[in-house]
């Protein structure tokens, strides 16, 4: 019987791609007096592959970008600051997310959240979304020291919630780290699809956060 729900935060129940491009777009405007150069289309495309889906962190992103464009008058540091400050201003959840977590509380599954990423900006993030109060537990890669697929990260969670593996899931896009990791630590596995990953296939996935709750049932019927 399912007793725990656990998700990541980037890509499963944020949208990070869509608020990604929200804070390129609010930057470029921002700092136009440097980027007048180059078009906003031709800077966000390439914004964006740099990016590498988050996993880059921003201070090489923006190094790469001041040397190709040849950008002058602004340094990287401003620009990264611009992004560690403002970024949440920009964020923006998948369809809904704050109805599936109700209809979870309903069902007195406990919540938790286990994200990759610096503790000070994903918490941010989180805040920006309103999840906090949701979440009795988050757990974040910079705090913990360690990092998914880590399994020790996932038993942590279990460790929180008293529960054994089997009595939680996990709910995430990644392939390696979330799938897989989640899958190696002995929880049961929700993969939020992601068309990015079109040779990835999944026993359970979800297009919408609405269909999550009906397949835990599943789990615990």
């Amino acid at each position: 019987m399912i007793k725990v729900v656990l998700f990541d935060l980037d890509g499963t129940l944020l949208n990070r791609h869509a608020s990604l491009i929200r804070f390129i777009n609010a930057q470029y405007e921002k700092f136009y007096q440097y980027f007048s150069h180059i078009s906003i289309d031709k800077y966000r495309t390439r914004f964006v592959e740099l990016d590498d889906r988050g996993y880059i962190w921003k201070d090489q992103v923006y190094k790469q970008l001041i040397e190709e464009f040849e950008i002058k008058g602004v340094k990287c540091e401003n620009l990264l600051e611009d992004y560690i400050q403002n970024f949440h201003h920009f964020c923006e959840p998948f369809p809904n997310l704050f109805e599936m977590l109700h209809k979870l509380k309903q069902k007195s599954y406990k919540l938790g959240l286990i994200t990759n990423g610096k503790e000070s900006f994903q918490m941010k993030n989180v805040n920006a979304l309103g999840l906090e109060s949701h979440f009795q537990l988050i757990l974040i890669s910079e705090k913990e020291g360690l990092s998914k697929p880590n399994p020790i990260l996932f038993q942590r969670a279990l460790t929180f919630f008293n529960v054994l593996a089997g009595e939680a899931v996990y709910i995430g896009d990644h392939p390696e780290n979330d799938y897989h990791g989640a899958k190696n630590a002995g929880l049961k596995v929700i993969w939020k699809e992601d068309t990015y990953w079109k040779d990835f296939h999944a026993e359970f996935l979800v297009e919408d956060l609405l269909e999550i709750p009906s397949i835990i049932e599943q789990f615990s019927s």
